[in-house]
C-alpha cells in the first residue's frame, strides 16, 4: 500500500522557481519557437494576409509544393549504428568557398515588404553564420547597398534576363563592380505563374491602401507602422513597379530566352554562373556544357508550373549525368535541416532555402532569421549523428530511401 504525506514547502520551493531569464523579451520569444512551423505560425499572426500569402502560396492548386513537402516527409533514413559521432562537422564547400552548413539563402523578391529590415537583415545573418546569400533582381535593396552592409558575406546575384538586354548587362556590371562572386540565372519564369492566392487577395506591388488594407492594418499595426515610417519601398534594379507579380514578369522578363543567351551571358560574366530552374536531366547536361558551374534543380518553389517535377527525385539522375563537371543544388519544400541532409545524401552539394527564412523574417526580423539558422543547423548536426556520420562527405545515397524505391 502506497504511503502518502502532505508535501512540504522546502520540497516544493525548488520546483517552483521560475526559469532563468536571459536576453530581451524578443529574444526569449524567438527561443520558444522550436521549428519552422512555429516561425510560420508567428509570421502569419504578425503579417497582413496578402503579404503572408505571397510567401506561403504557390501556383494554381499548389500541387507542386505539396508534392515536394510530401516527398521529404515520406522518405526514409537508413541509419548506421555504433559509430563514434561525438565530433560532427556540418561544413562544406560551395563553388570552392567554405560554407558552415550545406544550405544557403535563396534569392527572394520584395523582401522589405515582408519586414522592413529586408535583405540586409537576412544577409547579416548569412555573413555571421558563414553561408552564401543571393540577392534577387526583384530585391528591395540595391546590389551596392547590400555589399556595403555585408562586405564579408559570400554574395551571389540572381538575374532575370529582361526584354531590354542593355538593362540586363547593366545589372550584371553593377553586381560585378560590387564584388558579387556568383551569378544565378533564373530560367523558369518566361511568363508569370498563376498564383491564385495573390489574385484573390488583390496583392499588388506596392500594397494598395484600400478599405481591406486599413482593416488589415488594425490587426497588424506594427507591420503597417514600420511600412509607412521607414524608407519607401524601392527595388534593387528599377525605379518603380506596379501590378501583380505575374504582370511584372510578363511586362519585363524576356520569354524568348534560350540556350544562346546563356552563351552570351557567359561572355559577360567572368565568375561562376549557376542556372536555376532546371527540371530535367537533359537541360542540366546542356547548360553545364555551355559553361554553367552549377545547376539548381527547382520548380520555383511550386510558384510557376503546377504539377512540375519534384526536384528531390531529380538529384541522383542529374548527378549521374553531369558528374564532376558542375555542382548540383536543390530548392523547394525544404522546411528543416533533416530535409537538407536528405538532399545532400542523395547527391546535392547544398540546398537553397527561401520560404523558411522569410517565415523567420516575418516572425521576428533579423532575430527570426537567426533563429531559423539555429534550428536548421541543430537539425543538420543531430540528423547526421543519428545517421552515424560525422562529415558531409560521409552522406551517401544508401542513407536515404525514397518512396517506391527498394
Amino acid at each position: 500500500m502506497t504511503k502518502r504525506q502532505a508535501p512540504r514547502w522546502k520540497e516544493l520551493a525548488p520546483l517552483l522557481r521560475p526559469a532563468p531569464r536571459t536576453g530581451t523579451r524578443a529574444d526569449r520569444a524567438m527561443q520558444r519557437l522550436v521549428n519552422v512551423e512555429d516561425l510560420r505560425a508567428r509570421a502569419k499572426r504578425r503579417t497582413p494576409r496578402a503579404v503572408f500569402d505571397y510567401v506561403d502560396g504557390a501556383a494554381e492548386g499548389e500541387i507542386s509544393i505539396g508534392r515536394s513537402r510530401d516527398l521529404f516527409r515520406d522518405l526514409e533514413f537508413v541509419p548506421r549504428i555504433l559509430r563514434d559521432v561525438s565530433n560532427c562537422n556540418p561544413s562544406t564547400t560551395i563553388l570552392g568557398q567554405p560554407s558552415s552548413y550545406p544550405f544557403a539563402f535563396a534569392p527572394t523578391g520584395f523582401t522589405r515588404m515582408m519586414h522592413h529590415e529586408g535583405e540586409v537583415a537576412v544577409a547579416k545573418v548569412a555573413q555571421r553564420n558563414g553561408i552564401p546569400f543571393a540577392l534577387s533582381t526583384m530585391g528591395t535593396t540595391t546590389p551596392e547597398d547590400l555589399a556595403a552592409a555585408v562586405p564579408d558575406a559570400d554574395r551571389w546575384f540572381q538575374l532575370y534576363v529582361w526584354r531590354d538586354r542593355e538593362f540586363s548587362i547593366n545589372l550584371v556590371e553593377r553586381a560585378k563592380e560590387s564584388g558579387y562572386r556568383t551569378l544565378i540565372l533564373s530560367v523558369d519564369m518566361p511568363v508569370g505563374g498563376a498564383r491564385l492566392r495573390d489574385v484573390r487577395n488583390g496583392f499588388a506591388i506596392p500594397p494598395h491602401l484600400t478599405l481591406r488594407t486599413f482593416l488589415e492594418g488594425a490587426t497588424h499595426p506594427n507591420w503597417w507602422i514600420n511600412f509607412l515610417t521607414t524608407e519607401p519601398l524601392s527595388f534593387a534594379t528599377l525605379n518603380a513597379l506596379t501590378g501583380t507579380v505575374a504582370d511584372t514578369a510578363d511586362q519585363l522578363f524576356d520569354p524568348s530566352l534560350n540556350f544562346e543567351d546563356l552563351m552570351w551571358l557567359r561572355e559577360q560574366w567572368e565568375g561562376p554562373i549557376v542556372v536555376k530552374g532546371i527540371q530535367n536531366v537533359d537541360d542540366a547536361r546542356r547548360v553545364v556544357d555551355l559553361g554553367a558551374s552549377g545547376v539548381v534543380l527547382s520548380n520555383h518553389g511550386g510558384r510557376q508550373l503546377d504539377r512540375s517535377p519534384v526536384p528531390l527525385r531529380l538529384i541522383r539522375p542529374t548527378v549521374k549525368a553531369i558528374g564532376d563537371d558542375a555542382e548540383v543544388y536543390i530548392d523547394g519544400g525544404i522546411m528543416n535541416g533533416a530535409d537538407v541532409v536528405a538532399a545532400v545524401a542523395l547527391g546535392a552539394r547544398a540546398c537553397f532555402v527561401g520560404r523558411a527564412y522569410l517565415y523567420g523574417l516575418m516572425a521576428g526580423g533579423e532575430r527570426g532569421v537567426e533563429r531559423m539558422v539555429e534550428l536548421f543547423a541543430a537539425d543538420v548536426v543531430r540528423t547526421m549523428q543519428l545517421l552515424g556520420v560525422t562529415s558531409i562527405t560521409e552522406l551517401t545515397p544508401e542513407l536515404v530511401r525514397l518512396p517506391n524505391e527498394h
